[in-house]
This record gives C-alpha cells, sequence and structure tokens, in this order.
C-alpha cells in the first residue's frame, strides 16, 4: 500500500490539516516515505520519560582492584628490598633501600596489573605511577629542604635581638643572644626592589613587543632571551663588575648588586610573560579592534588584565631566581657587618651573601646563625609570593569582594534613579514646567488655515 503526501489546505486532502498530519505521521513508519523523500527519514528525538537514571560514576576514584595493586605492589617491593639488603646480599645504605624498593614495586605493579588488563592499559598505569612518583617526590624534596632548615635554625630564631641587631659589635665567639641579621634583610629588601622596579616594566614590555608587534628583530630578541636564561650567575656578576663598578662606581655597592640581580631576572620574567600573553585568546583582540580601539589601549586593557595571573606568576620566578643568587652579589655588593641604607655608596650585604658569611665559620653559633638566616630568607621569599598571589592571583573578570560591594551599590543608586524618574514622568513632573514652556515658546507658531487657504 502506498501512501501519498498532500500538502495541508489542498483539495485532495481530505479531511483538512489534521487529516493530513495524522497521515504523515503515520508515514514516519513506512518505508514508502523514505521512497517519496531522498530515502532518508527526518530525525526524531527519543523521549527520556520512564528512563531510570543510574548513580553518577565516580571517575576520579580509585576500584578495590586498583587499591590492592598499589597496596600489593607496594608491600611486594619494600618485603623484597629488606631481604635483599639485610638477608641475600650484604648490601647497605638507606639511599640504595628506597632505590631497590622503588623499582621492585614498578615491576610488582606491571605483573598484577597484566593479570586483568591489556598491554596498552599496562603502559597507562605505570605512566600514571611514574608521574605521579615524580611530584611526591619533588614535594618530598621540597618539605625536607624547609623543615630541615628552620629545625637547624630554630637555635638562632627564639632570639629577637637576631632580627633587631646587625653583626657590628659581634664576634664569632659570642652567643646567639648577641648580633643579629637585620642590616641583610634590608639589604635583600632594597636589591630585590630595585631589581624588581627595573625587570617588571622592561621584562612584561619586552614580551608584549615579542608579541604584538613581531618581527624579525622580535625573533632576534626572544633568541637573545632564549640564551640569557641559562647564563651562570657568576658571568653576570662579572659583566656588572667590569662594566659599572670599574668604569664608573669605582666601589661595591647595593645598587651594583640590584643591577646583577636584574640581569639574572629579566630573561625569566620575558621568558613567561611571552609565553603567557601568548595564551590570550586572539578573538578578544579581534573584538577589540572591532570597536575601533587602538593597539596600545587593547593591550592595555584587554590583553594584561586577561594575562594577569600568568603576569604575576612570571614575576614570582623572576624574584624567585634573583632573591637567592650568592656569587654576583658577593662580587659586586660586598660583605659589610653594620647597617647601610643607601644603595649608592659603600657595600651592602644581602640574606643569601649573610648565609655564605656565616655558615664557612667553624664556630656552631655562627653554623646556627647561618641556618637561621636561610630559614628568614625562605619566610621572606613565602611571604613575596602570598603578596604576589593576592595582588594578581585572580583571574579576567574576576571581582574582589571590595568591588563586587561597590558594584552592587552602584546597580541599586541606578535603579533607585530610574525607578525615580518613572514615577516623575507617571505624576507628570517630568519634563519640568519651565523646559516645557521653552519648547513651547521655541517652536513654530501654526499658520492660519485662511492664510495657507490664500
Amino acid at each position: 500500500m502506498t501512501t501519498t503526501y498532500e500538502a495541508p489546505g489542498s483539495a485532495s486532502a481530505p479531511g483538512g490539516p489534521d487529516a493530513v498530519t495524522a497521515v504523515v505521521a503515520a508515514d514516519f513508519e513506512t518505508d514508502e516515505y523514505e521512497a517519496d523523500f531522498g530515502g532518508e527519514a527526518p530525525t526524531r528525538i527519543p523521549s527520556s520519560e520512564g528512563v531510570e537514571i543510574g548513580p553518577r560514576r565516580g571517575v576520579r576514584s580509585a576500584t578495590l582492584d586498583e587499591r590492592f595493586n598499589i597496596v600489593g605492589s607496594l608491600a611486594g617491593g619494600m618485603a623484597l628490598a629488606t631481604l635483599l639488603f639485610g638477608w641475600i646480599s650484604p648490601l647497605t645504605g638507606v639511599v640504595g633501600w628506597f632505590v631497590v624498593a622503588y623499582l621492585a614495586f614498578i615491576g610488582f605493579y606491571m605483573l598484577l596489573v597484566s593479570m586483568r588488563s591489556d598491554f596498552q592499559e599496562v603502559k597507562d598505569r605505570v605512566a600514571t605511577v611514574l608521574m605521579v612518583s615524580a611530584g611526591v617526590m619533588l614535594f618530598g624534596a621540597l618539605v625536607f629542604i624547609v623543615v630541615y632548615t628552620l629545625i637547624r635554625g630554630s637555635e638562632a630564631l627564639p632570639y629577637v635581638n637576631f632580627f633587631t641587631q646587625t653583626m657590628e659589635l659581634t664576634g664569632p665567639l659570642d652567643p646567639l643572644s648577641s648580633g643579629g641579621i637585620l642590616h641583610a634583610i634590608v639589604g635583600t629588601l632594597i636589591q630585590i626592589s630595585i631589581a624588581l622596579a627595573i625587570t617588571v616594566p622592561l621584562g612584561i614590555a619586552t614580551a608584549v613587543f615579542l608579541n604584538e608587534v613581531g618581527g624579525r628583530f622580535a625573533r632576534f630578541v626572544r633568541t637573545i632571551a632564549d640564551a640569557m636564561t641559562a647564563l651562570p650567575s657568576i658571568v653576570a656578576g662579572l659583566f656588572v663588575y667590569a662594566a659599572i663598578i670599574q668604569l664608573f662606581t669605582h666601589q661595591r655597592s647595593g645598587f651594583a648588586a640590584a643591577l646583577a640581580i636584574t640581569v639574572m631576572m629579566l630573561p625569566i620574567v620575558i621568558r613567561a610573560s611571552d609565553v603567557v600573553l601568548r595564551l590570550v585568546p586572539g578573538n578578544l583582540r579581534e573584538a577589540s579592534y572591532a570597536l575601533g580601539t587602538t593597539r596600545w589601549r587593547t593591550v592595555w586593557h584587554v590583553v594584561l588584565p586577561t594575562a594577569r595571573s600568568g603576569l604575576v606568576t612570571a614575576v614570582i620566578l623572576g624574584t624567585a631566581r634573583g632573591i637567592g643568587e650568592t656569587s654576583p652579589v658577593l662580587l659586586t655588593s660586598g660583605i659589610t657587618a653594620v647597617m647601610n641604607v643607601n644603595p649608592f655608596e659603600g657595600p651592602m650585604i644581602s640574606l643569601p651573601l649573610q648565609v655564605f658569611d656565616f655558615v664557612r665559620s667553624p664556630e656552631p653559633t655562627m653554623i646556627a646563625r647561618g641556618f637561621g638566616t636561610a630559614a628568614v630568607l625562605i619566610l621572606l621569599v613565602l611571604g613575596l609570593f602570598i603578596v604576589a598571589r593576592v595582588i594578581g592571583g585572580r583571574g579576567p573578570g574576576q571581582l574582589s569582594d571590595r568591588q563586587r560591594r561597590n558594584a552592587q551599590a552602584e546597580s541599586l543608586r541606578d535603579l533607585q534613579r530610574i525607578t525615580m524618574l518613572d514615577d516623575r514622568i507617571y505624576a507628570g513632573d517630568y519634563p519640568p514646567a519651565r523646559a516645557t514652556q521653552n519648547i513651547v515658546s521655541t517652536a513654530p507658531k501654526p499658520s492660519d488655515p485662511e492664510e495657507t487657504s490664500l
């Protein structure tokens, strides 16, 4: 039986449009409809009524089988390493035990996973374990360094004079209750402030030039920045010593040390900022240009705010590189035990250089002062990182609590103003009577109909 399709409202469609709709609906299930309309039936969306939705699957949690593989492999690796180092072979050493245990753990884990999985899944599981192990190892090394430094420096940190005095009147044999590192803290803050004042605008401006302008010279600058990233710190110190101290100042100073730190920080900031600015979507720039803005207004109001958190990270990386430098500061700033707040006159010591000066002494009190100074340096760096994150850690478009409250208050004021205007218009008080009179007086007078007819 062949069903024919008639247009709605046509004379040959008995029953009118409803009958035609019923005919078409019946034809959806027949082959004749597909033959009449090119061999393809229209797409129908299935109804979700009556379909039960099961529990949400947790893709981040490990199954019991995966946990068994991890725990069993770890226990087997530790047992095998203990047998090798204590019973079977004459192996010794804690580091060697950990290496053997880890290698045995990887082998047992591959064996257990291969019992129920194919080779591709085995490779995936082993790669995941290796990446997680690398992250745990790096985090553990960082925690070990911080904790060890704080523990060794706990002998000097409880003394208040350690933060409020200098080493001007303190000798190597004096107890920890005498002397401090105030002059080194002040010197570090002054030197890193000068270096940041030079590096941040110059580095970000260079990155903007590399991304927004480009050209052959931009490629040359990017190559030089890449090469300077691996520049040894002693070379930077020798460069500043020969170019600044020997030719101009003829003395070591905090400003010369800040220039040496700048040489070390600048390529880091340039390369990190360059990578961040490349990640800004191009459609944001195109939208800004479509609104009629210039290139530099687009950079200032669109590109830089979008990449703000990444630029802060670039500055943090540069600061971490510069604040811990010792060899260029040793060549350019000199060592002193007195307070010096003038970066252009006389030697000015910093915290890394003070640590070097303390730990080279054989006296236990001086070594304790050295670890205490290193602990202060770590805490200072962490404090600077926290401040930088608070200032620029928010993403583009994210408002602070104060900005959100100000925007809400402004919206309420606009709503009140619009509501009052609507009330005045409804009451007939707007526009004002004086303005209405002015409009009426300046309006052209209508011509006389009789004059118009004449």
